[in-house]
């Protein structure tokens, strides 16, 4: 069930109709006090028929992984021998249910072809949607229970919502414990002001996919599929293209996720910033994909030993490595990792030779287009299916060739897009006097004409120019 989808909005707009109700004063004193647990057990059962839309099997797996958080957190308070062996199980078992689904057949055929065995098979296995997000959210309540961060959770329905809440299941943003728990210790219901936001939010993310990603990744699909036919220019539009798409695709997305949460009275984080107007790779994570970005500073870099125990480049290469394969079960996620990787331990050298002192106005920018560079070049082991395809799209935008050339008007119009809402941001941020540039979203009152008005054109524009092919989001194979 896509978020873009008549479908979804159905299935929306009765969760937000049922939680309407229970607003009613005289359903509330029914329940006796006890109507925000009635909420709750509510969007418990939605998130579940909400993932169960795909594959209804997979919402056992999803409640394996519930019940191992739940109950080893529990055990941890039993002693310290036992907290670390619960611990041990409360990691290792998610881990490796997730490398079984996801991984098993990319080690095997691995294994295969580095000792020349060709006919090791291979077992059909249907990759969960969402496994890698649900997964890295129960194992961050396991770790942080066992660092003492929280005390164990007794509701069981409370651990259970917090790894299924069906708006950020799937593709993220990735929730900690301590943002999301305390929520719900809280009468959280649907409101005027959080329904207004949250439509604004969701609509915004909604032109992000419909409009412009689905109609981007005709071009790029194209390109990519055969490069050998186009000309430089026409791949370098490809590159920036995908770019652009996978931003406005996994952004979407999220801004649908945090918009419909807003909705119904709880907030997500924010999980992405303008990652294009980065002045360096190490600013770039602090703005792209921020909630992964995040876990695995605080899950797995800290954990190796960070900058204070061990070889702080070598943590921090092993980490992007590790980043690039949870993205996918191929080499070419590998380089992908590895490439970020080694351009975070040259800034972190870059920062340890060089004073900290401002580049100014022309040195920003200089920054900004280099990692911006390196960044869309990066992209393209990410997007190519094999390192020959990759090695075809690198070495077509490299030299110059002929072939066809194809202008792509939506590529020009998402540019634009893109960089008049940079410098909106940058206008907003200058006259809020921020430090750094931050991105916004316009939440108008909708009890207003103009802001009413201004919705609905954006509701019609959005119907007229959605793309109408089957396009899922990127992020749900991951």
């Amino acid at each position: 069930m896509s978020f873009a989808s008549i479908t979804f909005l159905c299935f929306f707009g009765i969760v937000m109709a049922v939680l309407g109700l229970s607003c009613i004063g005289q359903i509330a004193s029914l329940a006796r006090g006890r109507i925000s647990e009635v909420r709750q057990w509510l969007l418990l059962a939605a998130s579940y028929f909400f993932y169960g839309w795909w594959d209804w099997r997979f919402c056992f797996l999803m409640l394996l992984l519930t019940l191992s958080a739940y109950g080893c957190a529990l055990k941890m308070s039993k002693g310290e021998q036992s907290k670390r062996l619960w611990t041990i199980v409360g990691v290792a078992g998610p881990l490796v249910i997730l490398g079984f689904f996801k991984y098993f057949n990319f080690f095997l055929s691995s294994f295969g072809a580095a000792f020349g065995i060709q006919d090791l098979g291979t077992l059909s296995i249907i990759l969960p949607v969402g496994i890698s997000f649900y997964t890295f959210q129960s194992l961050s309540y396991v770790i942080d229970v066992a660092k003492g961060k929280y005390v164990a959770e007794r509701s069981f329905r409370k651990i259970a919502l917090y790894i299924a809440f069906f708006p950020q299941l799937v593709a993220g943003p990735i929730v900690k414990a301590g943002d999301f728990l305390p929520q719900l210790e809280q009468n959280r219901k649907p409101s005027w002001n959080g329904i207004q936001s949250g439509v604004w939010i969701f609509m915004f993310g909604m032109i992000k996919k419909v409009v412009l990603a689905d109609h981007l990744s005709v071009f790029v699909d194209q390109v990519y599929a055969t490069p050998g036919v186009f000309d430089t220019a026409t791949i370098w539009m490809a590159m920036l293209a995908y770019a652009l798409q996978i931003y406005f695709d996994f952004s979407g997305y999220s801004d649908m996720a945090v918009g419909c949460a807003k909705c119904m009275g709880y907030d997500l984080p924010r999980n992405f910033n303008l990652p294009y107007l980065s002045k360096s790779v190490t600013e770039f994570w602090k703005r792209w994909h921020i909630s992964l970005s995040s876990w695995l500073q605080e899950y797995l870099y800290f954990s190796l030993g960070g900058s204070r125990r061990g070889n702080r480049y070598v943590n921090l290469m092993l980490t992007m490595v590790l980043g690039g394969l949870w993205h996918g079960a191929a080499w070419t996620f590998v380089a992908w990792g590895t490439l970020h990787g080694a351009a975070l331990c040259v800034h972190k050298l870059w920062l340890k030779a060089k004073p900290r002192r401002g580049l100014g106005t022309v040195g920003n920018v200089v920054a900004i287009v280099l990692t911006c560079l390196f960044v869309i070049i990066c992209w393209i082991p990410f997007r190519a299916e094999t390192f020959g395809l990759a090695w075809q799209i690198f070495a077509g935008a490299f030299t110059l060739h002929g072939g066809v050339f194809q202008p792509y008007m939506w590529f020009f119009v998402s540019l634009a897009c893109y960089i008049a809402a940079m410098v909106v941001a940058v206008i907003r941020s200058k006259k809020k006097r921020l430090e750094k540039i931050e991105g916004f979203y316009y939440v108008g009152d909708l009890k207003r004409f103009w802001p009413l008005t201004l919705l609905l054109i954006v509701i019609g524009l959005t119907l007229c120019l959605a793309y109408t092919g089957a396009s899922p989001f990127i992020y749900f194979q991951f």
